[in-house]
């Protein structure tokens, strides 16, 4: 179970929008320190920094410690770099796909879009935020989804979709497996793989 705090106070111990929602309200917090009063902090060790970036890396994905160690493992046995197999299965999960489609603002309103059932893959239903796309298979929204304001704006702010998917509308196909390249998230793999190495 994930842990919930409040969104603005995760992103401020970060030092970046976490949940993407932005807001005049997070840019004044955003660079002021717990306290409100800059002061000096201890120094941090690299086993902190390498902490920092594990819980950071779990945040903006929203998975739990139990989920993030079992991507971990699993990225670990796979053939290739280790950080790159990790950021790979945290960007196949269905609600960040959601999210990276434009589909939802964020990825909690992209989980919650998949947890109500709100989502198809080739047809069927899936309600599991964390299940893996793989390419050829079809995401789609349901139509009752795609009435909804929140998804309307965002189909209409038209972000950009990242290149191992391909969107019309309210539907997409997944071309590829995504790559590092196309993960433009300030998150550095190799402190993660430093960390669990230890």
């Amino acid at each position: 179970m994930v842990r919930h705090e409040p969104k603005h106070k995760v992103s401020r111990r970060f030092g970046i929008d976490i949940y993407g929602t932005g807001g005049e309200s997070l840019r004044r917090r955003i660079g002021t320190p717990p306290g409100g009063a800059p002061q000096r902090r201890p120094r941090v060790t690299d086993y902190g920094i390498q902490l920092k970036e594990k819980q950071k890396a779990k945040a903006i994905y929203g998975v739990s410690e139990t989920q993030f160690r079992r991507y971990y493992a699993q990225a670990f046995r796979q053939p290739g770099d280790t950080g790159d197999n990790l950021l790979r299965l945290l960007e196949r999960r269905l609600d960040n796909v959601i999210y990276r489609l434009s589909l939802a603002r964020s990825r909690p309103m992209a989980r919650q879009l998949v947890g109500h059932g709100h989502v198809k893959v080739n047809g069927r239903r899936v309600n599991i935020p964390s299940y893996q796309v793989r390419p050829g298979e079809v995401v789609t929204l349901t139509d009752a989804a795609a009435q909804i304001p929140g998804v309307i704006e965002e189909l209409e702010a038209n972000r950009r979709v990242p290149e191992w998917l391909d969107r019309a509308g309210h539907s997409a196909r997944v071309i590829r497996l995504p790559g590092r390249e196309d993960v433009d998230l300030p998150i550095n793999e190799e402190l993660i793989v430093a960390f669990y190495a230890r």
